[in-house]
């Protein structure tokens, strides 16, 4: 049983025959599709996945996917997260899920890269899932489904 965990969200591209109605626009990446929001132990293993339109905002998917998380692995009492995550959602997870939510930050100064402590888990997490090719975009249908044009059968 976790004790620990980190949350983190990633956009994915909708392929062309993915549904508009359960798509969104995510301003932050420019990205027209879905996101994963994902909570994962201290080793970056999956405890709960959620998916949502590309619009839902970091913070509203934190809520439910960390409420989720507290019931898939109620040991789990602290989650760590990147700056998307702070403001009053600290406050409502701390009361509600009982795990205290800590924003992992920048250095002040910091340019480009830098391993962040505990982040860089999940990260490794989100780059695994992506290396996969079925995962690197939301493609919805199988294969064989074609499209049928409004003119007819």
């Amino acid at each position: 049983m976790a004790s620990a965990g980190m949350v983190d969200a990633q956009a994915v591209k909708g392929a062309d025959t993915v549904g508009t109605d359960t798509c969104g626009w995510d301003g932050a990446k420019r990205v027209n599709g879905r996101k994963r929001h994902l909570v994962t132990d201290t080793l970056g293993l999956l405890v709960v996945v959620l998916v949502t339109a590309g619009s839902v905002q970091d913070r509203d998917g934190g809520r439910r996917v960390l409420a989720r998380a507290k019931t898939a692995m109620p040991s789990m009492v602290v989650v760590w997260a990147d700056g998307g995550y702070a403001g009053k959602l600290v406050a409502w997870v701390d009361t509600h899920c009982r795990i205290a939510l800590d924003i992992v930050r920048k250095p002040k100064g910091q340019r480009g890269f830098a391993v962040l402590p505990h982040r860089w888990v999940i990260e490794r997490t989100l780059s695994w899932l992506v290396r996969c090719r079925r995962l690197d975009h939301d493609y919805e249908r199988l294969p064989h489904t074609r499209r049928r044009s409004s003119s007819g059968p």
